[in-house]
């Protein structure tokens, strides 16, 4: 098997305040440890002080013994002398991505559809929903499937309930459609990045019925955006949006059918890039190579 899941592709994402010679350092050191550079991709806010951003695409013989060794260079060359943050990761490893859902099954069945297919590179050890309708569908991918349910003013009790099935199991978090307000005290507890998936209406048409009001109000544009999760209520880091033209001829089954089908390519674009170490996270914004 050949190409960047082979087991001697690793990825470097370095981040941090920009100076001269980073990449410099970055390709010296690879070379100093007979890395061949596959791809380079960098970016900055400001070749004055601004902020750095590249990933790095490398091919490296029995990269998984070496691994270590290898961080431990970096460490050195770009965290103690440079003061920069990086990540080194095996990019045969497949991020393990839990998928949380309610009742609407369109970015959960695309997102298993796209997964089984290899279109993202990326293992489900299990989908968990607040309801049992989906279960029949998820199994049939050989997938386990959870049933949590929130009951009224018990919350607590449920997120308790999904945090023993995930913590340590899981590399990321997937809401497809999860109807359900996550805790402060839950996102806390994960560990890991919760991704979100909503239509672009918010904050303009906020709460139920977003397509019957933004019909009323007579748009000409749906979408959906793509998120990272933070305690401020969809205000976290935007990894990906799209939009698609509507008319006023749509009724509103159209315009929610047009709007699942931006969520879909929306969410899976996301998820995938997440998977691929595309994205990088820096405060309340996002590069995205």
């Amino acid at each position: 098997m050949t190409g960047p899941t082979h087991e001697d592709y690793g990825r470097l994402i370095v981040q941090g305040a920009d100076r001269p010679g980073i990449v410099a350092t970055v390709s010296g050191v690879l070379t100093d440890e007979g890395a061949n550079i596959v791809s380079l991709d960098q970016s900055t806010s400001d070749p004055s002080g601004g902020r750095f951003f590249q990933r790095t695409v490398f091919h490296l013989a029995e990269l998984p013994s070496r691994l270590a060794g290898l961080n431990a260079t970096l460490e050195t060359r770009l965290g103690e002398q440079l003061g920069l943050e990086f990540r080194l990761v095996e990019a045969r490893r497949r991020k393990r991505a839990a998928i949380m859902v309610s009742k609407a099954d369109h970015c959960l069945l695309d997102l298993l559809w796209r997964q089984r297919r290899g279109e993202v590179h990326m293992a489900v050890p299990m989908v968990v929903s607040n309801h049992p309708d989906l279960g029949d569908d998820v199994r049939g991918f050989d997938i386990p499937f959870f049933h949590v349910p929130v009951g009224k003013g018990d919350k607590a009790a449920a997120e308790k309930e999904q945090l023993n099935l995930l913590k340590g199991n899981v590399d990321v978090v997937v809401l497809a459609r999860y109807m359900q307000i996550l805790s402060a005290g839950f996102l806390a507890e994960v560990g890991v990045p919760v991704i979100n998936i909503h239509h672009s209406f918010l904050p303009a048409f906020v709460g139920a019925g977003p397509y019957q009001r933004a019909k009323e109000r007579g748009v000409k544009l749906v979408g959906a955006t793509a998120h990272y999760v933070t305690e401020d209520l969809d205000e976290g880091p935007i990894i990906e949006q799209d939009v698609i033209r509507v008319s006023h001829r749509d009724p509103v089954p159209e315009l929610q059918r047009k709007g699942a089908d931006v969520e879909r390519l929306v969410l899976s674009r996301a998820v995938a890039w997440h998977c691929d170490d595309r994205v990088v996270r820096d405060g309340s914004t996002t590069v995205v190579f």
